[in-house]
């Protein structure tokens, strides 16, 4: 019998590692096959040049697998990089988005991340970038809705009948 062979093997690898860094619970597969492989004699070095790891990383693994059992392996807190907004400046942002931005001294009609973000720099001099302003957005409850564009001059009844929900 022929062996199989996967055709752009480079490419299919680095798609499956990153499909295994998207999971928390495919992160978690992956330590204990990591682990699984140490436990049936494989040395760190060559688990992790298998599962494309540092043979440290691999180490570590299996230490915390040693020591804590199944449950080292699982993903844990992650803090990331601190706030660079205050609680009270936090406060006031989520109060602010409430009203409009006319209200808060900028020239516009709705609210997004740009002027969020210029706003914010305006105010406390502090640069956020837009996508973080967006996240803001998202962890004080709100989503994205912006109005429908109503074309000068459109018939309005041709517009009505053209819907897929009209009835006479």
């Amino acid at each position: 019998m022929r062996p199989l062979t996967v055709s752009d093997a480079e490419a299919v690898i680095m798609g499956l590692q990153q499909e295994i860094q998207r999971s928390e619970e495919s992160r978690y597969d992956h330590r204990l096959h990591g682990v699984l492989l140490v436990a049936q004699g494989w040395t760190c070095p060559q688990v992790g040049h298998l599962l494309g790891d540092a043979p440290r990383t691999v180490e570590y693994w299996v230490r915390r697998f040693e020591e804590e059992g199944l449950a080292g392996l699982r993903e844990g807190e992650r803090t990331g990089r601190p706030s660079r907004l205050s609680a009270a400046q936090f406060q006031t942002v989520n109060r602010i988005l409430r009203g409009k931005p006319s209200d808060a001294g900028m020239r516009v009609n709705l609210w997004d991340g740009k002027t969020l973000s210029a706003w914010i720099e305006k105010q406390y001099r502090i640069q956020l970038g837009v996508r973080q302003c967006q996240r803001l957005f998202r962890q004080l409850g709100f989503r994205l809705r912006k109005p429908r564009p109503l074309i000068a001059k459109a018939n309005v009844w041709l517009q009505k009948k053209h819907k897929k929900n009209y009835r006479n």
